[in-house]
């Protein structure tokens, strides 16, 4: 499992938490967060994983920006938690957050949400705003 190498100074800020309606059902969206060829659709431009507990996430998100963790809970259609970090970061090096994607279903929709936690404080922001960027691009891809 990976771990924490940031040492005891940093202070974590508050979860990063966002909702989204996708047009599908979480049958339909779950392997959007799972293999590779449907998450670089809607968030990266290389994935190499292994989508068991303990198995690899490396996302080539954009350019030399490559987050990676590993899959800590997977539990088909209704979530998915990975730990999250960049390759090159002392500030948030891989592994050292958990994202989890709980999806619920809602008529013939899904909803997801998303929380991000364990990023330092100065961190949240960034990674706010990114995953504002990317869920548009999973309820385009995924949504029928």
């Amino acid at each position: 499992m990976t771990t924490d190498t940031r040492g005891p100074s940093v202070t974590p800020g508050p979860p990063v938490a966002l909702e989204v309606r996708i047009a599908a059902h979480p049958e339909i969206v779950f392997p959007y967060l799972v293999e590779p060829a449907q998450i670089v659709r809607w968030m990266g431009e290389e994935a190499r994983i292994d989508a068991t507990v303990g198995g690899q996430f490396w996302l080539r998100v954009a350019g030399d920006d490559v987050a990676v963790g590993e899959y800590v809970s997977i539990d088909p259609p209704k979530q998915v938690v990975i730990t999250w970090g960049w390759e090159r970061s002392d500030e948030v090096p891989p592994g050292s957050s958990t994202v989890t994607f709980d999806l619920r279903a809602d008529g013939d929709d899904t909803v997801m949400s998303l929380t991000h936690t364990g990023l330092p404080s100065e961190w949240c922001e960034r990674h706010y705003e990114g995953w504002q960027y990317h869920l548009p691009h999973l309820q385009q891809v995924a949504g029928t």
